[in-house]
């Protein structure tokens, strides 16, 4: 269970949030449980579970796990329970979450553009991070496509990543943006959070890359967010907390070779 409650706010007739993932790592799991700390609301993280967790996500994830009479089986985790829904991908519950707790409009179209600007964050500082080290075989360690993740970790540094850090700069300098160190509408939403994590597991990943990148001046407002959001109050208690993963293995990996010349 997430800890201390004091600082959580139960909505009234509202079912419980689970979320399952791996415990041991943030993971593509944290993308989630920022929303759920932010909006200050209880919920279940199976990661924190115990001897439970790996055997939790190993069943959600099991051959013979065919779903329910609504539901479909998911492929893999983060899988969020609430009720009797269950959905699973990242984007997926993101959208479904931001509205309900209020990081995300309810009316409108606002909340596709939030959605188009978070997928497009995930495609980078998750999905293209994670390729960096594992770029060939998902199956294979590190150590055996360590020529493949140099060659690939390059184009991420020198083409890649620029690029998609001058679009979130672009997304900033727009109107739509609004007020304020926000993506859109003036406030924050969950495509803040979703950059927040993006940037704070690429900076573990590429240290010396993102310092350069900071250093540039190209992107202040991306970094301005970042710390932005970083000062939210249960934000910092969230990352001060034991709730909060150490990075490690997973998505955002540490390989100093990957940055050298």
């Amino acid at each position: 269970m997430s800890e201390p409650d004091t600082k959580r706010v139960k909505t009234a007739n509202e079912a419980p949030y689970e979320l399952i993932y791996w415990p041991g790592i943030p993971g593509r799991g944290e993308f989630v449980r920022l929303l759920f700390e932010e909006a200050g609301v209880s919920y279940t993280d199976t990661a924190k579970s115990g001897g439970d967790a790996v055997p939790t996500v190993l069943k959600l994830m099991a051959a013979d796990n065919k779903g329910d009479d609504v539901n479909p089986p998911s492929f893999a985790c983060p899988a969020l329970k609430h009720g009797d829904l269950r959905l699973s991908q990242t984007p997926n519950i993101l959208l479904y979450l931001g509205p309900k707790l209020g990081l995300a409009p309810t009316e409108g179209n606002g909340i596709y553009h939030i959605n188009q600007i978070a997928l497009t964050i995930l495609d980078c500082f998750s999905n293209e991070v994670h390729d960096t080290h594992h770029p060939v075989a998902l199956s294979d360690y590190y150590e055996a496509q360590k020529p493949e993740a140099k060659r690939r970790a390059k184009s991420f540094i020198d083409e890649r990543l620029p690029k998609f850090l001058a679009y979130v700069q672009r997304v900033l300098d727009g109107k739509a943006s609004g007020d304020g160190p926000w993506l859109y509408g003036g406030k924050l939403t969950y495509a803040d959070l979703v950059l927040f994590q993006g940037i704070d597991g690429t900076e573990f990943a590429f240290p010396k890359t993102m310092k350069k990148m900071r250093d540039s001046g190209k992107y202040d407002g991306v970094f301005k967010l970042y710390e932005a959001v970083k000062e939210r109050p249960n934000i910092k208690e969230y990352l001060a907390s034991d709730r909060r993963s150490q990075y490690s293995d997973g998505i955002w990996r540490h390989y100093p070779e990957l940055e050298e010349d």
